[in-house]
C-alpha cells in the first residue's frame, strides 16, 4: 500500500495509475508495497529503494549510508507487544530535501499515532525532515512506554517471590512457579526486542544529527541531540532492567530449589519418625513360638504404646531442632 501525506495531497492509499499527487506529497509510505508502488517513489527520489533482503542487514555500514545527496536509514521497530509477541522488525527512512520515503513491511504503534496527527493536522507534514524526526520521536516515546511496562512487571515479579504472605499462601508450589518462570520469560523476551530496537534507534540518531541537512537546520537539531540523549538514556534503563531480570531469575530458582529441598526434609523426616514403629511392628511380627508377649493380656495395647511412644519421641525432636 502506498499513501502519501502532505499539505497538498490527501492522507490516503493512491491508485498506481494515478499517481497525479505524488510530486506534491511530502511523506510517501510504504507499506508492504507491490512492484508498481516501489517503482513510482525510486522514480521520485531518483534512486533504487532497498529491498527486504537489504533492510534484514544488520551491519551499520547497509543500514546507514548517504547516496548523491539521499539519506537511507534503517532501524529496526519494537511491534506486537499488545497481542503478547513482541518483536522487531527493519523499517527504511529514505530522506531527501523534498520528500521522506518510509519503507517497511509491519505498521508499529508510533506509525499508527503518527498517521492519526497527520490525518487531522496536514501541517505535521509540511517538511521531510520534521516528518522524520516526529517518527523518530514517536518511535522512542513508545520504546519508553514499553521499558516502563516491563519496569511494573518486574516489580511485580519481584513482590511475588519475596513477599511473605504470597509465600504462605501458596497452594501449588508447582503450578505458581511455572506460571513465575513464564512471566520471567515473557519479560526477557519484551526486554530483548526493546533493546535491539533501542541501540538500532541510538545509532539511527546518531547518524542523522551528523548529516548536513540537519547541521543547517538548528532547532531539528537541537531536537534530535535531545532525543539521542533520551534513547540512550533508554538504553542503560534496559540494561538495569535485563540485570534486575537476571536477579529475579536466580532469585525464583533459589526459591524452587529451597521448595524443594522442604519436601525432602519432610520425607527425610517422616522417614525417621515411621522407622521405629516399623521396627517393633515387625518384631512383633515374626514367627517365633517362644515370644513372651504372645500369651500376655496386655501384649496387644503394649505393643501399641511402644509404637506410638517410638514415633513420638523423633517428632518432638525434629521440632526442637527446627527440621519442621
Amino acid at each position: 500500500m502506498l499513501r502519501l501525506f502532505g499539505p497538498d495531497c490527501l492522507p490516503k492509499p493512491i491508485d498506481p495509475a494515478h499517481p497525479e499527487h505524488l510530486a506534491s506529497a511530502v511523506w510517501i509510505d510504504l507499506l508492504g508495497p507491490t512492484r508498481e508502488e516501489e517503482a513510482l517513489a525510486e522514480k521520485l527520489i531518483g534512486q533504487n529503494i532497498p529491498t527486504r533482503a537489504e533492510m534484514m542487514e544488520i551491519e551499520p555500514s547497509s543500514r546507514l549510508y548517504e547516496k548523491n545527496g539521499v539519506v537511507f536509514m534503517t532501524m529496526s521497530v519494537l511491534y506486537g507487544v499488545d497481542e503478547g509477541k513482541p518483536s522487531t522488525d527493519p523499517i527504511s527512512f529514505i530522506l531527501t530535501g523534498t520528500h521522506l520515503v518510509t519503507l517497511r513491511y509491519v505498521d508499529p504503534k508510533p506509525f499508527v499515532a503518527f498517521t492519526s496527527h497527520a490525518h487531522a493536522d496536514p501541517d505535521l507534514t509540511r517538511k521531510p525532515l520534521t516528518v522524520c524526526i516526529r517518527l523518530l520521536d514517536a518511535v522512542v516515546d513508545r520504546l519508553a512506554d514499553e521499558l516502563e511496562a516491563a519496569g511494573r512487571e518486574l516489580e511485580a515479579i519481584s513482590n511475588h517471590i519475596f513477599e511473605r504472605r504470597a509465600r504462605s499462601e501458596r497452594r501449588n508450589p508447582e503450578l505458581r512457579y511455572e506460571v513465575l518462570m513464564i512471566r520471567i520469560g515473557e519479560v526477557q523476551r519484551l526486554l530483548a526486542r526493546s533493546r535491539e530496537s533501542s541501540v538500532s534507534t541510538s545509532r539511527v540518531l546518531g547518524f542523522l544529527s551528523a548529516c548536513d541537512v540537519v547541521i543547517a537546520e538548528e532547532s531539528h537539531s537541537r531536537h534530535l541531540q535531545s532525543l539521542l540523549a533520551d534513547s540512550r538514556a533508554l538504553d542503560d534503563h534496559s540494561d538495569f532492567l535485563a540485570e534486575n531480570l537476571n536477579f529475579l531469575l536466580d532469585a525464583s530458582l533459589g526459591m524452587i530449589s529451597l521448595e524443594q529441598n522442604l519436601v525432602m526434609k519432610i520425607f527425610s523426616v517422616v522417614a525417621v519418625v515411621l522407622m521405629p514403629p516399623t521396627l517393633i511392628a515387625g518384631i512383633y511380627g515374626m514367627n517365633f513360638e517362644h515370644m513372651p508377649e504372645l500369651r500376655w493380656l496386655f501384649g496387644y495395647p503394649f505393643s501399641i504404646l511402644v509404637m506410638t511412644a517410638s514415633a513420638i519421641l523423633p517428632y518432638m525432636f525434629a521440632r526442637k531442632r527446627g527440621w519442621l
